[in-house]
């Protein structure tokens, strides 16, 4: 994110009371660039700071209305879209072996490849898989979106009201953004998994290859990307991007976690700190008033900071390893797209090599040849010799033609998913930064109005009723649980 730049701060007659606008405070906000092409100075939106201090809500935290601005890329193809999914109402299943969870996908669309306008699925999350193995394996040069990671160390029930929520939303996240892919939305097995019936969708999914298919496809991908001589410089410092953006965002998701730590420890504390006043005002008879509006302070705080923590949670640690996740598929597309270079080059230095047998033939001896030994003429050796050569130069020349056109594909396939992704993941990372800053600025506020408004309270002596020792005690559970 730039930094804020300052327009200019002219200063006037504190007795003046009619200042023109031009000596208002501005800044530019570099995250407005291109949003309003009729505004000053190149396109930058230019904010007064007197006018939003004067707003009615007075408070900082309110500037995450700017958000709604960046939003507007969600919906700037809503004109063209014409393929809209939703996942929602996850239901619990118990069979005799396991139980599982699966989410109803609601589809609606007005392409004529699929044979209505409205489909309403149910998919747990193996199928969810199957179909992303299923891009990738027809579409091995295409970025296809990553799936969230099936079991989470932080929760361990995934059961849970929480744990579905954020899965969810990730679901939801996968689909939409295979949804508006140009190539892997008009895919079979996708329009099958969005449409089939659930006998119909598992007979298709044993037509799919074999887990030892893919083993060996990535095996051979990975060697490919360490045998690599001339990887060209613009995927070569692709790659090198992509391996710092992974360690930054591993670094903050460290600092994350590290901080997440810290404010359950705090809350924990909180839970312990809010009984103590309730119990002490029944020995401080003329203290009764302040030390129960302090119990109850602490109590709203303790909400807070729990509403802070879930927050975080799912608006900033989740989209974190979701690009964590982005960095390393792309870090595997990098390494199919060696693969076939890799094959391309084997077969240009195979050809250059059989050119040049092709030219030393015609000037060896092949008296001594094992051909010439055992009877034939030298001569008809080698042109037999001659023939196999061409035979071999021209197989090898069909191949190199089609491994070239298969890399020219594979490079313009990755160019333009690159291009795609890095629009989606500056605007998804100026939104989450955002939203991290907004969040944290709403609980500091609402803390410190709490602190403020028990301040009033103690001074004003604002009379609040002892509560008895089994409502304490029934408080203070239903806190800890």
């Amino acid at each position: 994110m730039a930094a804020i730049e300052e327009i200019g701060v002219l200063k006037g007659d504190d007795n003046n009371t009619s200042k023109p606008a031009d000596d208002k405070i501005k800044f530019k906000d570099p995250l407005l660039t291109g949003l309003d092409r009729e505004s000053d100075d190149d396109g930058m939106e230019s904010l007064d700071l007197e006018a939003s201090a004067k707003s009615e809500e007075g408070s900082v935290s309110r500037s995450s209305s700017l958000i709604a601005n960046f939003r507007l890329d969600d919906d700037y193809d809503g004109e063209t879209r014409d393929l809209f999914i939703v996942v929602d109402d996850p239901e619990k299943h118990t069979s005799t072996l396991e139980a599982y969870i699966t989410f109803r996908v609601t589809t609606k669309t007005s392409r004529t490849e699929f044979e209505g306008t409205e489909f309403s699925v149910r998919r747990r999350y193996n199928d969810f898989l199957w179909i992303r193995q299923r891009l990738e394996e027809k579409h091995p040069t295409h970025l296809v979106p990553p799936l969230p990671e099936k079991h989470s160390l932080k929760r361990l029930d995934r059961f849970s009201t929480e744990f579905l929520k954020v899965r969810q939303a990730a679901l939801q996240k996968f689909l939409t953004r295979v949804a508006d892919h140009p190539v892997l939305s008009f895919d079979t097995c996708f329009q099958i998994f969005l449409t089939a019936k659930a006998w119909e969708f598992q007979a298709h999914k044993k037509q799919g290859s074999g887990f030892l298919t893919r083993v060996s496809d990535s095996l051979h991908n990975m060697s490919a990307s360490y045998m690599m001589k001339n990887r060209p410089p613009e995927f070569a410092s692709m790659h090198d991007y992509m391996t710092l953006l992974q360690d930054k965002l591993g670094v903050m998701d460290r600092i994350a976690q590290r901080v997440a730590k810290e404010q359950n420890d705090y809350m924990a504390e909180l839970l312990e700190w809010g009984p103590c006043y309730t119990l002490w005002a029944n020995s401080e008879d003329h203290l009764t008033g302040a030390l129960l509006t302090m119990s109850k302070s602490v109590d709203e705080c303790l909400k807070y900071v729990k509403e802070l923590i879930d927050d975080t949670d799912t608006r900033f640690a989740q989209p974190l390893k979701e690009y964590l996740l982005y960095s390393e598929c792309i870090k595997t597309v990098l390494r199919r797209r060696d693969a076939i270079q890799n094959e391309y080059d084997m077969v240009v230095d195979e050809l250059a090599k059989r050119k040049d047998d092709k030219d030393n033939i015609k000037t060896s001896d092949q008296t001594y040849s094992i051909g010439a030994l055992l009877g034939k003429d030298p001569e008809d050796v080698k042109q037999q010799k001659h023939d196999k050569l061409e035979v071999q130069i021209a197989d090898l020349v069909h191949q190199m033609e089609s491994l070239n056109d298969r890399t020219v594909v594979a490079n313009a396939d990755l160019k333009a998913d690159m291009e795609r992704w890095h629009k989606h993941k500056q605007r998804d990372m100026r939104e989450t930064f955002m939203c991290l800053a907004d969040m944290q600025i709403s609980y500091y506020e609402k803390c410190l109005a709490v602190w403020e408004n028990t301040i009033r309270a103690i001074q004003n002596n604002d009379h609040i009723q002892l509560p008895s020792t089994a409502a304490i005690t029934e408080n203070h559970e239903d806190a800890v649980l």
